[in-house]
């Protein structure tokens, strides 16, 4: 297998849109549409990285599949306006409003002839990913419900250590939080694999079987950017001093792994422009194949 990211394709060095990737002369690649975790962000501040919560986009051949509903959803859908008749396949990792509070927003959804397949794990109060999306969109606090979207909605309930075939691509999952029912996803397709192992709040003091099985010898690994707890932190300590347990776990599972790359997202919405770029220089000094997410931005794995 290759190395991932060859020189003609390599991840941009500046926090700028890049330039859309076509089918036609990338096979497998990611997009970016949301990188924030909790809440949106918008501002002056937040420009470069973006400020929609997580979502990500992965095309691999005919298929779309889709990583969380925040709000960077409602972008994406915007974008699909334009390739319609849309079909894609939504895992969401678990019903934190910041991975499903695109959902209502997302146009294509609403048009009859797309269709979309929705999957995800009951929720620690037993709740289907049906129910708890159509939860969010029941007045009064929100005009209309779920049955008013007239796309072809489907919905899978998933269980950890299920895997799930679609055609030729194959998703597996496991579960990193009981008590939140937060899924890990692995995607391969043509001996290529890409990870989005997010909303893992637990902590851990020893390497995480489940991402350490889950990501091996991955070609991309999504994580959770760490909490730094100041900007002298990140700018003054070593990178191992600040950041919580999970990140630290998380840092040394990737190496056990053999991961090709590393990519981190779903920032605090307090961070800045400045404050990302410092995280990511620092934490390229200890570990140069991380890289920071932002909006827009575009990974071919081949």
């Amino acid at each position: 297998m290759p190395d991932f990211a060859p020189a003609a394709t390599s991840l941009p060095t500046s926090h700028t849109k890049a330039d859309m990737v076509t089918g036609s002369t990338v096979d497998f690649f990611i997009q970016f549409w949301g990188v924030r975790d909790k809440i949106s962000s918008p501002g002056k501040d937040t420009i470069r990285y973006g400020g929609n919560t997580s979502c990500v986009e992965m095309c691999l051949g005919k298929k779309r599949l889709i990583f969380d509903g925040g709000t960077g959803l409602r972008v994406l859908g915007n974008k699909l306006l334009s390739e319609m008749p849309v079909e894609a396949h939504i895992f969401f990792t678990n019903c934190h409003w910041d991975n499903i509070q695109g959902f209502p927003f997302f146009t294509p959804a609403f048009i009859p002839g797309n269709c979309f397949h929705l999957y995800g794990a009951a929720a620690s109060n037993g709740s289907s990913m049906e129910q708890q999306l159509a939860c969010q969109m029941q007045p009064p606090t929100f005009p209309v419900p779920i049955q008013v979207m007239q796309s072809e909605l489907q919905f899978y309930s998933l269980t950890s250590g299920e895997k799930v075939s679609l055609d030729d691509v194959t998703v597996e999952m496991v579960s990193f939080n009981s008590l939140q029912s937060s899924m890990g996803y692995r995607v391969t397709w043509q001996g290529y694999s890409v990870v989005y192992a997010t909303n893992r709040s637990l902590k851990h003091k020893h390497l995480d079987d489940n991402l350490l099985r889950l990501a091996h010898k991955a070609d991309l690994l999504i994580l959770d950017a760490p909490y730094a707890l100041s900007a002298d932190e990140v700018l003054n300590s070593d990178v191992l001093n600040w950041q919580d347990d999970i990140w630290q776990t998380d840092i040394a599972t990737a190496k056990a792994a053999d991961v090709k790359r590393v990519v981190i997202s779903r920032y605090n919405p307090d961070y800045d422009d400045d404050f990302l770029d410092q995280m990511e220089e620092k934490i390229q000094l200890v570990f140069p194949n991380y890289s920071l997410a932002c909006e827009g931005m575009i990974m071919p794995i081949f």
